[in-house]
């Protein structure tokens, strides 16, 4: 997990604009009807109709989509009560998670009131708004009356997540530990240590699985809950069954099968964990710091299943596995509750999905290799993307069997596909790159590493540990933009190509070029002055072997960058011609475009290199290319040389590379409407195929269609890459953001270790 800086936290929320979220309309707004039909007078129709028939507000709204998530800021994090404007960008965050993971709206509502009566009153009275209601952060006792009261009060699905969270996905890895470990859950041991709102959801949940009471200890910040104990509430005073009391946690844990930390980092320690039973279940999940460290614990006793709070460590219990599918599928079948059956059904759901066999997207996420069920994978990572056809249909179905549903679901399997469509893949793309960069990070050259931006980027990668850079420029300059900006590069490697020091590789590196340019008018002194040239001298860095790739064009023009990679490392073999591609990150999956940066007016033959370049690259980022070369025409319908060059070029490709998905020449709107695509043209290989790759006639026509998509679209856009060269080198838009920079150094590490 790369560490996170105070300032770079900062600056993530404030910079451009304040915050994580924003409302987009949902509808046509350009013309004044629109807007009559958005507000008065049109508005008053679904008004009416919603008086009528108070149901249709889901039907004419976008109530049955639209979570609360409602915190006073009493218990926010770990840091306890800072109030609810502070507590504004945790809620924020939470909307985020909402959408990036189950495509769920929200607005996030921080009220000012720590009394359970006011809260309540306050929910109530602005429910009619959600769908749903999560709400997040508030302490205990008062989280218990809280959620009761509303629960009984709304027929809307309501859950505080901090208690119920923890329980759902604790309890599923409690299930397959105590599986793997060969124990049963009425006859194992349980000690405690905490005793808030999600310690007691989870005590809850699990006596539901079937843990007895009786073989329960809980642990407070006074000590342990015993009969003897005076001033209880009533949720402890369940607990403190036993007439014996326990001095401290080690004295309890001994012979213990299962600890559970809901508390703080430090309370126990490796050999308290030796005394426990064998087969030791452990589940430390204070954050940031569990009760027990990782690496202590995993010393103390090699045959312990442990869990964590943590992302770098294995088994991390992490509420984003069930909460935004839980509500996806109560609201889904419009539940007036999320009830014990609905969470015990995700419970067991999550369970069994750890079984399965694991997606490589999966595996590429988090830089491992085949993980599969077993000690160090009792529960699925938070980035599987078959949380949400797994776990929401399972909430769903135990809504309707458990009668809370009014809107049943009738046809599974397309409410699966429906699910998988509604699921974020923006950023499935560059996670997956930057899980592939890690394995086997490569040293990579900065040519431009005297600027503020580059080495921003390299600090993030670094982190990221993605890269091995090495940075090109004036020593001096570059400490010094170290220092000003408090970036964090110790022990980074810089490389002045005119120190004098330099002289003997600058001498070397003039030769090799020599040898490749001296029959095409270049002298030795010319090739020395070459080499003083950072971009030239990163190149021959790559070239020689000394490093893996090359990053370049910050501060220049393409053309300009692109040059010394063409006399210096040359074309692959088989490749007539570079050509340049951009990944656009739309929300259904990334959009191949090209070419977009080299070739202005190619030949039908050149468009088929291009079209076979292009393929390759999409292919090596492990998705099948479907192709549609573009045009202002469609299979013929008109006439003229960007029309005719694509349609010769896909009939190139179809006789030469029978099994490429590609077809055309067609319009944009053709390609990328596949209904519309099959009614007119039912004869074309991409009928019922997303097309996932465009290949533009000339290079206006490229380069302008991603920059409308970056500008107007508000796409993000990765690139550009640079395709057909014979060692990675990669060229930045003049300009490129530090995010940008860091996408291209995740693409330059992948060319890398494909080109190795």
């Amino acid at each position: 997990m790369s560490s996170i800086r105070r300032k770079e936290a900062l600056d993530y929320h404030s910079r451009g604009r304040q915050g994580k979220v924003e409302v987009i309309p949902s509808k046509p707004y350009s013309s004044q009807r629109d807007l009559s039909l958005a507000y008065s007078p049109g508005v008053a129709e679904p008004c009416l109709e919603i008086k009528k028939n108070p149901d249709d507000v889901y039907k004419y709204t976008a109530k049955g989509n639209l979570v609360g998530v409602i915190s006073n800021g009493t218990a926010v994090l770990g840091l306890g009560n800072i109030g609810p404007a502070a507590s504004k960008p945790v809620m924020e965050g939470k909307g985020v998670l909402f959408k990036v993971f189950a495509d769920l709206d929200c607005f996030d509502i921080e009220v000012d009131a720590s009394d359970v009566e006011t809260f309540v009153q306050t929910v109530k009275a602005i429910a009619p708004t959600f769908g749903g209601i999560n709400l997040e952060d508030i302490k205990a006792p008062e989280a218990f009356e809280i959620e009761r009261r509303l629960k009984e009060e709304l027929d809307i699905p309501v859950m505080h997540d901090d208690q119920h969270g923890t329980a759902i996905i604790s309890g599923a890895a409690l299930i397959n530990a105590l599986e793997l470990a060969g124990k049963k859950l009425d006859e194992v041991s349980l000690v405690v240590s905490g005793a808030g709102a999600s310690a007691m959801a989870c005590l809850d949940l699990y006596m539901q699985l079937g843990v007895r009471l009786e073989n329960i200890v809980v642990f407070d910040s006074k000590g342990h809950l015993h009969a003897g104990r005076e001033a209880l509430d009533s949720r402890k005073q369940v607990f403190a069954h036993s007439k014996k009391a326990f001095g401290d946690l080690a004295e309890a844990l001994k012979g213990a099968d299962v600890f559970l930390g809901l508390s703080r980092g430090g309370l126990v320690t490796g050999e308290m964990i030796k005394a426990m039973a064998e087969k030791p279940i452990v589940f430390a999940l204070a954050n940031p710091d569990p009760e027990v460290p990782y690496a202590e614990a995993k010393a103390a006793r090699p045959d312990i299943i442990m869990a964590t709070g943590r992302s770098d460590h294995p088994n991390q219990v992490n509420n984003v596995l069930g909460f935004p599918f839980i509500f996806r599928g109560a609201m889904d079948v419009r539940s007036t509750a999320i009830n014990d059956e609905m969470k015990m059904a995700a419970v067991h759901a999550i369970a069994a999905l750890a079984k399965e066999n694991v997606p490589d997207e999966v595996n590429e996420a988090y830089d491992q290799r085949g993980l599969s069920f077993g000690e160090d994978f009792i529960i699925p990572k938070p980035m599987d993307p078959r949380l949400i056809t797994t776990v929401a249909p399972a909430v769903a179905k135990a809504a309707m069997d458990s009668g809370v549903a009014r809107e049943p679901i009738r046809d599974w399997e397309d409410y699966k596909r429906v699910l998988a469509s509604r699921l974020g893949q923006d950023n499935t793309l560059v996670r997956n790159l930057s899980g592939r960069a890690r394995k086997n990070p490569k040293r990579i050259v900065f040519a431009e590493a005297d600027h503020y931006k580059v080495l921003k980027a390299i600090e993030t990668a670094r982190d990221e540990g993605i890269v091995e850079p090495v940075l090109l420029g004036s020593r001096e300059v570059i400490a010094s933009l170290i220092e000003e900006h408090r970036i964090e590069l110790p022990e980074v490697e810089i490389i002045d190509p005119t120190d004098p020091m330099e002289e003997d590789r600058v001498s070397a590196f003039a030769g090799h070029l020599l040898m490749k340019r001296q029959r095409k008018g270049l002298t030795r002194q010319e090739a020395l002055g070459l080499m003083r040239r950072r971009t030239y001298f990163g190149s021959m860095l790559v070239e020689t072997g000394e490093a893996d790739a090359v990053i370049s064009g910050l501060t220049r023009n393409y053309r300009e960058s692109l040059l010394p990679a063409l006399q210096t490392l040359g074309l692959a073999d088989g490749v007539r011609k570079v050509a340049g591609m951009y990944i656009v990150q739309t929300k259904t999956g990334p959009m191949f475009f090209a070419d977009t940066t080299v070739n202005r007016d190619p030949s039908a033959r050149e468009l088929v290199d291009i079209t076979l370049l292009t393929a390759e690259a999409v292919r090596s980022m492990r998705i099948v290319p479907r192709i549609a070369m573009l045009s202002y025409s469609n299979f013929g319908s008109a006439e003229g040389r960007d029309a005719e060059k694509a349609r010769e070029a896909v009939s190139i490709l179809h006789a030469e590379h029978p099994d490429l998905i590609v077809d055309g020449e067609m319009q944009a709107n053709v390609a990328l409407n596949s209904e519309l695509s099959a009614e007119l043209f039912p004869f074309s290989n991409l009928r019922g195929r997303k097309v996932n790759t465009l290949i533009f006639p000339n290079l206006a026509a490229g380069n302008i269609a991603y920059k409308l998509m970056q500008e107007m679209g508000g796409f993000e856009v990765v690139g550009p890459v640079l395709l057909g060269m014979r060692k990675p080198f990669h060229i930045l838009q003049m300009g490129s953001s530090v995010r940008e920079i860091v996408n291209m150094v995740r693409i330059a590490a992948v060319d890398a270790q494909n080109n190795a």
